[in-house]
């Protein structure tokens, strides 16, 4: 009989888990509180208009592909997705606007064009992210940081005698100043920290790894949303016969001799030979784990920001927007001093608008476009959210009418709001942060849970809340780290 493996939590980790461990010839069995897949990668329906509810930016899309791959599967026939034309447009206050083009040449030029910076400093730049992301990548994300042979093999050997030019000893913020000569370009390049919740001010230089991704292979969009890659990776699991229960919260890993044996649902012990916890990791030791040893060093460490949205569909088609928006702040560090240190929301935040029927035109009724609206702010630390949220909305509304030149709020036809309490309730995500521990000093990523227990024998850890870190690319990496641990 073939052995059983239990999947705690369907986020996107979990899914690629659970799709993983029934190549390694497991019976795979996943339990989810909530009633549906995906965790924080699912949609929303409002009187017409579709939104996905959380991750909107779609990278690496090989990660998803080969799930599809080791099924014996034709991606594109069960997953199709687009290249974007261009991966953000950009607008500040004093009406400068500039289209980040997915061709790196066009946009190296408009750069130039609109904002005075040479179009070499780009090219450069994003020459640098692709140096950090070959010698970086291959060690902090395909491998176990916490395995020995991870520090020995031929690719870490090669990286260490590169460690100063990869930025480990600098901030994102000072890597950028000294790469380019406008602020607006420092201020764009900084925004990346934001793609795992950091400050750009603290978090390390490393960290421009990231631009490699949406520049050099590209940002993409899921035909159907990216809704989709949920949707698409759990009837892939189905096929392949995984098991799921919705509405089935685990109260408890069961642990014997060190060894976990299954767990507790509904009252019920459900065992099996190996368990895999998707959830995230700081509120699983304090609910499902909490008899047992705490890895309090990690528990203990920062959190990221989280993010305050605004579902809106309007009632107007805005031609000047893209699939991806940013509206920046005028005061970029200050914006990140109230976000990780005041825990508030600054004033003047920078908006960012995803519009996902600029290319899925049925996500609006005719004529109009939601409005996947967000700012970054701090994670719940016992504010007063429902002070600070009405404040806030005041603040975004404004700046979308001053560097639109609109009135948006007779616009808004429809609004659902998702925010840190409500982000913690409905996916487990300690203090409603986005991406578990923050990135906020050069050890951070030694400070994220293996993707094992050093302490229970057959418990294994997926997701954005441990190694290597958040983000789809990360979460479907992480599964695939751990089920290379499995025999």
């Amino acid at each position: 009989m073939s052995k059983k493996a239990i999947v705690i939590g369907s986020g996107i980790a979990g899914l690629a888990a659970s799709i993983r461990l029934i190549h390694k010839g497991f019976q795979v069995v996943v339990f989810e509180a909530n009633p549906y897949p995906g965790g924080k990668l699912s949609e929303i329906e409002i009187k017409g208009y579709r939104f996905d509810a959380g991750p909107s930016l779609f990278t690496l899309p090989a990660q998803v592909e080969e799930l599809f791959r080791i099924s014996g599967k034709d991606p594109k026939e069960h997953f199709e997705y687009i290249q974007l034309p261009v991966a953000c447009h950009y607008f500040w206050e004093d009406g400068n606007h500039v289209k980040a083009w997915g061709d790196i040449n066009r946009f190296a030029d408009e750069v130039e064009i609109k904002l005075g910076e040479p179009a070499s400093h780009v090219r450069e730049a994003l020459k640098r992210s692709a140096f950090i992301y070959d010698h970086l990548s291959p060690l902090f994300m395909h491998r176990s940081l916490h395995r020995f042979g991870t520090w020995t093999n031929k690719e870490a050997l090669k990286s260490y005698l590169k460690m100063g030019k990869l930025g480990i000893f600098s901030t994102m913020n000072k890597a950028n100043e000294k790469q380019f000569t406008n602020p607006k370009m420092v201020q764009l390049f900084n925004r990346y920290a934001t793609y795992n919740g950091s400050n750009p001010y603290e978090t390390p230089a490393t960290l421009n790894i990231i631009p490699h991704l949406e520049f050099n292979i590209g940002a993409f969009f899921p035909k159907k949303g990216m809704h989709d890659i949920t949707l698409s990776l759990y009837k892939l699991a189905l096929e392949l016969g995984v098991n799921f229960h919705f509405n089935s919260k685990v109260e408890e890993i069961l642990v014997e001799n060190k060894k976990a044996v299954g767990v507790k649902v509904k009252e019920n012990n459900r065992f099996s030979d190996i368990v895999v916890n998707n959830m995230d990791m700081v509120n699983a030791y304090k609910s499902i784990l909490r008899k047992q040893k705490q890895p309090k060093l990690l528990l203990n460490q920062p959190k990221s920001s989280s993010a305050l949205i605004f579902y809106w569909g309007i009632k107007k088609v805005f031609p000047e927007l893209d699939l991806h928006n940013i509206l920046f702040s005028e005061d970029y560090q200050t914006e990140f001093e109230h976000i990780f240190h005041k825990k508030r929301i600054y004033e003047d935040p920078t908006v960012y608008i995803n519009i996902t029927s600029v290319y899925k035109s049925d996500d609006a009724p005719k004529g109009c476009m939601n409005w996947f609206t967000m700012i970054n702010v701090p994670n719940n630390q016992g504010q007063n959210w429902d002070s600070m949220i009405a404040e806030a909305r005041k603040n975004i509304i404004a700046k979308v009418n001053r560097i639109l030149k609109t009135d948006i709020e007779p616009l808004i036809e429809v609004e659902d709001v998702l925010e840190p309490r409500t982000i913690e309730s409905r996916t487990s995500s300690a203090n409603g942060a986005l991406y578990g521990n923050s990135s906020n000093n050069k050890y951070a990523a030694f400070l994220r849970h293996a993707n094992y227990s050093s302490d229970i024998q057959n418990l294994y850890f997926c997701g954005g809340s441990v190694h290597p870190g958040g983000g789809i690319p990360l979460c479907l990496l992480s599964a695939k780290i751990m089920s290379e641990m499995i025999g």
